[in-house]
């Protein structure tokens, strides 16, 4: 638990797309946040997506609907948000499940973390998918999911014949036991 809040500092970067969020807390302790600036085009009337608490890693994606959708049990479809973004390269946002729609109503997101790379320009989609017994109606303006702003790095392959030795091997799939 962090102690009490002493001040909070917004310093631009000419330089860069983001900015420096400096916290200060009691007895010196700094944590520096970077707030990078992404262009965004929303065409919905819902809010653009947000943090909804100081330490939040994603922000809620809105369903941008006509109508409502109804989600049969194991049906998925493909929710429109309205949201078009441009990342700078060498980042990603990653569409990822609400944890209280999927505990609550069973609604998940396929292929999570759905990526959206810093090239595309489209409309932010959700694949939700309803793994409940009961069907689900999804409707206008309901937060469906959440998207998380990352850093990536790029690689350069380099073929060999053998990979170094580890003490874990190839062990994988549950190999290091439940407890």
């Amino acid at each position: 638990m962090c102690n009490s809040l002493l001040a909070i500092i917004l310093q631009s970067n000419p330089f860069a797309n983001f900015q420096f969020l400096i916290i200060h807390f009691q007895f010196g302790e700094h944590i520096k946040i970077h707030i990078m600036q992404v262009k965004i085009i929303n065409q919905s009337n819902n809010p653009l997506p947000a943090y909804k608490t100081p330490e939040s890693a994603g922000m809620d994606l809105y369903a941008n609907l006509t109508a409502p959708i109804t989600l049969a049990p194991l049906e998925r479809c493909l929710i429109p948000t309205g949201i078009f973004i441009e990342l700078p390269m060498g980042y990603e946002a990653q569409v990822r499940p609400r944890s209280g729609l999927a505990y609550k109503r069973g609604l998940s997101v396929l292929n999570t973390p759905g990526t959206i790379d810093s090239d595309y320009r489209g409309e932010i989609k959700v694949i939700l998918v309803n793994l409940s017994n009961e069907a689900q109606k999804i409707t206008h303006a309901e937060r469906i999911a959440q998207l998380v702003v990352a850093r990536h790095e790029r690689v350069d392959w380099l073929p060999v014949g053998a990979l170094s030795d580890s003490e874990r091997g190839a062990g994988g799939f549950g190999s290091t036991g439940i407890k």
